[in-house]
């Protein structure tokens, strides 16, 4: 391919300028006429409704249902919670005009949304027979990018779905975060094949409002962490301000508890760094626009005919499986050409037909993720491609995680920790319970607390930066 159409840097040289590369010439996205916001072309959005559909069937299935939220937020309703606004503050786009005229209160660009639902929320509650509510909205947020925009990581407008949820009791508000987050995992894990760390955030980088924050946290190639989804325990802190209270079966009010939790389309970029190489993406099979690409190649009308007829018996009993397939006809261009160009669209399984194929009942299997070509039998084709596509799921999955195993490192004192920083590694470290040392740490070298697991509680090592004895031993990262 020529230099104007393919991937001209490599991932390893140039890891930002490959990032956008890929997701622009792979047709993904387009950049939008106004900065810091985003197209999302039909293979990407395909990609989004993948998640969405694998997370909707998980959300129904525990008793959860979408509604819908307007953008506009009056500036009056959010100084209700001023702590949790506060925090994004300088993010918001604010609507200060309707047509020529003034309005008398701004109006935000939806940040995010517990304000306004939690308004909502205590309209539609009054008893506990009302409870529990469980709520998610797959809608867009604007937040006013301010550093340097990044197609589905940075951006001031994004896609993403997020739940609300309010329970009588504590106990099972916790127990909603923790399975939120579980299914959360799931997805990533067997949709995206990006293994993650769970765990808790640090105080400092919590959800602003939240009691505690849930994280779900992988290592991108260039060495940053990336957050790729979390859940908040909200005790009562919202449901005090917004007056979201019940009457129980004695008729004593109280108030509710609360949860929020979301992921982003930062999904997909997380799934393109982890997965991507220098020919461009490597889709995973179950998120895939097309699983399957069946290639043609004949050099004479009479080879025209035949291969063009096996090639679309083929594709319609793949159809009949529910597998994405089509068959590329482009007749303007060379195979070689349609290699290159599925293979930078990241295409899991590439079946090539060519006479000599035909003449011996056979089809070339060529797979994306690691580059192999093997011949196979038509006869008994389609359930030896759908073992394939769960083959190459397997792959991808054990391959990132053997990368996110040796990346992972365990150092005690603090040059070693920035040594291994700048290698670009998660870093498992002993740290105090003083906040400043997760601040000095984070102003000295930009990494921060990403996340605390479950077995992170060490008081047997000393704090790297101050000496005291250690608390816990968090897993550190500079990240996105």
């Amino acid at each position: 391919m020529g230099k104007e159409i393919g991937i001209t840097v490599k991932k390893t040289e140039d890891f930002s300028e490959w990032y956008t590369q890929t997701v622009i010439k792979s047709e993904l996205v387009d950049y939008a006429p106004v900065k810091g916001l985003i197209v999302l072309r039909p293979d990407g959005y395909s990609i989004w409704e993948s998640i969405k559909s694998s997370l909707d069937t998980k959300f129904a299935a525990t008793g959860h249902r979408n509604g819908f939220l307007p953008t506009l937020i009056p500036e009056s309703l959010l100084s209700k919670e001023k702590d949790h606004f506060a925090g994004f503050n300088p993010e918001v786009f604010w609507v200060t005009k309707s047509g020529d005229g003034d309005l008398g209160d701004r109006l935000a660009l939806r940040p995010t949304s517990e304000t306004l639902a939690y308004t909502l929320f205590s309209k539609w509650i009054r008893s506990w027979r009302d409870l529990p509510l469980k709520i998610n909205f797959w809608n867009t947020a604007l937040r006013a990018e301010i550093k340097a925009t990044k197609p589905f990581l940075r951006t001031s407008e994004f896609l993403w779905q997020e739940g609300h949820t309010v329970h009588m009791d504590k106990e099972e508000a916790e127990k909603e975060v923790t399975d939120i987050l579980a299914l959360y995992k799931k997805t990533v894990e067997e949709e995206l094949a990006i293994p993650v760390i769970t765990g808790k955030k640090s105080e400092k980088e919590k959800f602003v409002g939240a009691v505690y924050t849930l994280t779900m946290e992988s290592l991108m190639p260039d060495g940053k962490a990336l957050q790729m989804g979390t859940s908040h325990f909200l005790g009562q802190n919202f449901s005090k301000p917004f007056d979201v209270k019940f009457a129980d079966k004695e008729n004593i009010e109280s108030y509710a508890w609360q949860t929020s939790w979301g992921v982003s389309w930062r999904l997909i970029g997380g799934m393109i760094m982890i997965h991507g190489d220098d020919k461009g993406l490597v889709l995973p099979p179950r998120v895939a626009p097309i699983q399957v690409i069946i290639i043609p190649i004949y050099y004479s009308d009479e080879d025209k005919e035949k291969i063009q007829k096996v090639s679309q018996e083929i594709e319609e009993k793949l159809k009949i499986e529910k597998i994405r397939v089509q068959v590329d006809n482009r007749e303007q261009l060379t195979p070689g050409f349609k290699f290159n160009d599925w293979e930078m669209k990241g295409i899991p399984l590439r079946i090539e037909i060519g006479p000599k194929d035909l003449e011996q009942n056979k089809v070339t299997f060529a797979r994306r993720h690691n580059r192999q070509k093997d011949d196979q039998e038509i006869e008994g084709l389609v359930n030896r491609v759908l073992t394939e596509l769960d083959k190459i799921h397997d792959d991808m999955f054990a391959d990132a995680g053997k990368i996110l195993e040796e990346k992972t490192v365990e150092v005690s004192n603090y040059d070693d920790f920035k040594t291994e920083l700048e290698k670009g590694r998660l870093i498992k470290a002993p740290i105090c319970n003083n906040p400043e040392c997760e601040e000095k740490i984070k102003e000295e070298t930009s990494a921060d607390v990403r996340v605390i697991t479950d077995d992170a509680e060490d008081t047997n090592s000393k704090c790297i930066k101050c000496s005291d004895q250690s608390v816990i031993k968090p897993l550190f990262a500079r990240g996105y």
